[in-house]
């Protein structure tokens, strides 16, 4: 069974960092592309970043181009989220995702993690 284990979150000021981590673990032939999403209270889950599965194409939502970095390990299945410059608005539960095919290609997700960003 396909596992995602998040890990990296916690409490920082404005303007600090954090490093979020997302393992892939359990019986897999490939992952394809990874991302990572947030939920905020009372807000619908959104997407925060993408990255295929060799590395060279990711994309950003608008509001952290310039501040969030992803990027990923294949020889260790994790994908990273390096969060810089962080806003008390990028409070929200991070979750991470991959499509990872088995028999067939399915998306996966993680249990999330909390990031708080105190102002």
């Amino acid at each position: 069974q396909v596992q995602l284990v998040e890990s990296g979150g916690g409490l920082v000021q404005t303007g600090g960092s954090l490093r979020l981590s997302c393992a892939v673990s359990g019986r897999l032939f490939s992952i394809a592309a990874m991302g990572w999403y947030r939920q905020a209270p009372g807000k619908q889950r959104e997407l925060v970043a993408t990255i295929s599965s060799g590395g060279g194409s990711t994309t950003y939502a608008d509001s952290v181009k310039g501040r969030f970095t992803i990027s990923r390990d294949n020889a260790k299945n994790t994908v990273y989220l390096q969060m810089n410059s962080l806003k008390p608005e990028d409070t929200a539960v991070y979750y991470c995702n991959a499509d990872v095919r088995v028999v067939r290609l399915s998306t996966y997700w993680g249990q999330g993690t909390q990031v708080t960003v105190s102002s």
